[in-house]
């Protein structure tokens, strides 16, 4: 018997019944959808709170904004600490431990944001509890990538692991969209003022109550890794990074490319429109609102589509894609509605090549064993110091008078993943190793 065994097949452990996939689904994803929830109002919202928090420098009204960008950044740089410890959590004691535990992280974050005081009522408390918040935040997003990849594509039927592993992002895309959509009808139902006096709490605060929710609902979710001798086996801390190092530099490569136009594409291209073109705060949250929606339509076909052809083409399309155009895209963005629309919408599709079948490439990349936190800690590594990052470079580029640079940037970084790519072996017909 291999050290770790999976419920792929219609049993369960001791004789229980069998766990259906569509719950095991949506344990994952509902949860998963919450936790970016708290994750993404931050970026959403940084133009209405950074004035609260942050004080202004003489003259440079984009010192606030910067600065906010940088706790995002910050935050960022404590995921490949998650990923590490939780991600061990999760191969040591189970994936559904390790769940429960990232939930309860981002909860208690998103509820720090919201009391966060003012730079004008608690001074340099202010930054100081929202970076805190953050590393919170940040701790339980590098723990659920890890776990909810693993959860996922262990949970999948034979010839399912690419449309499972869409969910992942399903679910983000979701998380995503609950934010913007909050941040949009805020920001359509209140004042300039009074969203950046109070009303960016309120997105926090429904962040924390919709933590309690996800924790009702993963507490049904049936743990995947139910191997006897796994107990009595366990992984050390960086048993992956010692005994794999070639399959963990592989991760860095295959995430590369993808984080940058992720977080371009989702999460910063709303902001680099307006610092950029001059787009309005409100239009530019409701275009993110649209075209997330349909980002999260593409991402079962992509995942379908790789379990009939493979998952390299679909990389390949994807990187080759963004080398070539992402700096055409941006350059056609304006301060017309449609234009950032279309921009937006143009980019996710040839990001559904990566986002689609991120979770099962990666999940293919290791044993089960050490699959959790072997994937996390190079996994969060790569997004912390490229797409948690790219908010703050872009910005800074902007203010610096460079902005045209940002997109050449976004290129060169995904041409980089293209070269991995080329070299990745397919796995999507290969039994999952366990």
């Amino acid at each position: 018997m291999s050290s770790a065994e999976f419920i792929t097949e219609d049993r369960a452990p001791d004789g229980a019944r069998p766990p259906s996939r569509l719950r095991q689904l949506a344990a994952a994803s509902v949860g998963n959808a919450v936790e970016w929830y708290d994750w993404y109002a931050y970026s959403f919202l940084a133009a209405y709170f950074a004035d609260q928090v942050f004080p202004k420098a003489a003259g440079n009204s984009l010192v606030p904004l910067l600065s906010s960008f940088a706790v995002f950044a910050v935050g960022f740089f404590m995921r490949p600490v998650g990923g590490l410890l939780i991600g061990a959590v999760a191969d040591r004691r189970g994936r559904r431990t390790a769940l429960t535990f990232t939930i309860l992280l981002m909860g208690g974050g998103s509820l720090l944001v919201a009391i966060t005081p003012t730079y004008a009522s608690a001074g340099v408390l202010a930054p100081v509890v929202l970076v805190v918040a953050r590393l919170v935040q940040g701790l339980s997003v590098g723990g659920e990538f890890a776990a909810s990849t693993t959860f996922l594509v262990e949970s999948a039927g034979p010839g399912r692991r690419g449309l499972f592993s869409s969910f992942q992002y399903v679910s983000t895309s979701i998380g995503q969209l609950l934010a913007s959509g909050t941040a949009a009808l805020l920001a359509g139902q209140l004042t300039e003022a009074q969203m950046g006096q109070w009303g960016w709490r309120v997105a926090f605060l429904v962040g924390a109550l919709l933590s309690l929710l996800g924790l009702w609902i993963r507490r049904g979710a049936q743990e995947t890794l139910i191997s006897e001798q796994h107990e009595a086996a366990r992984p050390g801390l960086f048993e992956a990074l010692r005994r794999y190092p070639r399959q963990s530099l592989l991760i860095c490569g295959i995430t590369v490319g993808g984080t940058i136009a992720y977080y371009t594409w989702t999460t910063y291209l709303p902001t680099y429109a307006q610092v950029n073109e001059g787009f309005d705060k409100g239009d530019s949250l409701t275009v993110g609102t649209l075209s997330l929606a349909f980002f999260a339509l593409l991402q079962p076909l992509g995942g379908l589509l790789s379990d009939r052809i493979g998952r390299k083409p679909l990389l390949l399309g994807f990187s080759l894609g963004f080398a070539v155009l992402a700096v055409p895209l941006l350059h056609l963005v304006s301060d017309a509605w449609v234009s950032l629309l279309l921009v937006q919408c143009a980019g996710m599709v040839l990001l559904t090549g990566y986002t689609a079948i991120a979770a099962a490439v990666n999940a293919e990349v290791f044993p089960a064993r050490v699959r959790a936190a072997g994937i996390g800690f190079p996994y969060s590594v790569t997004v912390a110091l490229f797409g948690g990052t790219a908010p703050y470079v872009g910005t800074w580029f902007a203010e610096s008078g460079h902005g045209g640079l940002f997109p050449w940037y976004v290129a060169v970084l995904c041409l980089v993943s293209f070269g991995v790519y080329l070299v990745l072996p397919e796995t999507a017909r290969q039994t999952l190793e366990k």
